[in-house]
């Protein structure tokens, strides 16, 4: 049965269409990003992408949650891909997630850019299929990664990843570093009460956030002997917090900031874009975002390169 007209969650559908965008970080454009690169975006798409040597420690990417604030990141991979710094390893939480699977299967952070510049957000909004345990169902995002990344297993990836979940029945961190890539995202994104959980290996999983918004520990567990962590988290911002939506998102931004904070004194290097002056939920700020990330990443080259200058690779699990 159809809701009535005045039915809050209805009226509230447009902002939540929004929102699911945001919290999957916008999985896809429907225009091809490869046949609109330029040939100079295209030479820099394929710079291979350097590993680890005995010589020179394994270096880890670790992308944060941030939803809309997680177009940061694309700027901070402008900044790094221009220096010429090439992660080893790629993990990802929610937003992080999302960015960092496409730059983990090979497409350059221009590609990137011209992508999530394109995407509609009711690309990934699934608003009338939903559950009772969701307002979206999280498939439209899944199909659109899978269509975009041709379906994908991460295990295939020039360069390892792992998007990062939460189980949960147990509370676990779950690292997906194998299998489709558009389910991982999808249940690295599943922010609780907006998207159904997405069940993987028997697992019910949901956002990544919720124990590990910024995912240095995965990449420890990877084997990185430098961990690079981009934190795209703001403090909390005062405004309407009358609505279901508004009241999630709040919430997420406190104990996400918490648990970044802390997550963030276990990187060698933090990267923290200024985006407090942009809601988590503000979509039409992306370039502004991806600026933002650019700027904080400028900012922190000198540091990066003599960090990984001076570390010693370690004999860790590969």
């Amino acid at each position: 049965m159809s809701a009535a007209p005045t039915d809050p969650l209805l009226a509230r559908r447009d902002w939540l269409v929004g929102a699911a965008g945001g919290l999957g970080l916008l999985a896809s454009a429907r225009a091809s990003a490869q046949a609109a690169a330029s040939p100079a975006k295209a030479a820099r798409r394929q710079a291979p992408v350097a590993s680890a040597t005995p010589s020179r420690p394994r270096v880890g990417l670790a992308l944060g949650g941030g939803s809309a604030r997680g177009f940061a990141h694309i700027g901070v991979l402008k900044s790094l891909d221009q220096a010429g710094i090439k992660p080893d390893v790629v993990t990802g939480t929610s937003a992080g997630a999302l960015v960092g699977a496409f730059y983990a299967a090979g497409w350059s952070p221009w590609q990137i850019e011209e992508l999530f510049l394109q995407v509609r957000e009711s690309d990934v909004a699934d608003f009338s299929a939903a559950g009772k345990r969701g307002l979206l169902t999280g498939d439209a995002l899944a199909a659109l990664v899978q269509a975009r990344l041709k379906g994908a297993q991460i295990e295939s990836f020039p360069i390892p990843f792992a998007a990062v979940a939460t189980d949960l029945k147990t509370g676990e961190m779950q690292m997906l570093r194998s299998g489709p890539v558009a389910d991982a995202v999808r249940a690295s994104c599943s922010l609780p009460g907006i998207f159904v959980p997405k069940t993987i290996g028997g697992r019910e999983l949901v956002d990544g956030g919720l124990v590990s918004p910024l995912p240095v520990e995965a990449a420890r567990r990877m084997g990185c002997d430098v961990v690079i962590a981009v934190d795209v988290t703001a403090p909390p911002q005062p405004g309407d917090l009358s609505g279901l939506y508004e009241v999630i998102l709040q919430s997420f931004d406190i104990m996400g900031r918490a648990l970044s904070n802390q997550e963030a004194l276990q990187a060698d290097l933090l990267i923290r874009p200024e985006t407090g002056a942009y809601s988590s939920s503000n979509f039409g700020v992306r370039r502004e975002l991806i600026q933002a990330g650019y700027v904080a990443a400028q900012a922190r080259l000198a540091d990066v390169r003599h960090r990984i200058a001076t570390s010693t690779p370690a004999m860790r699990a590969r």
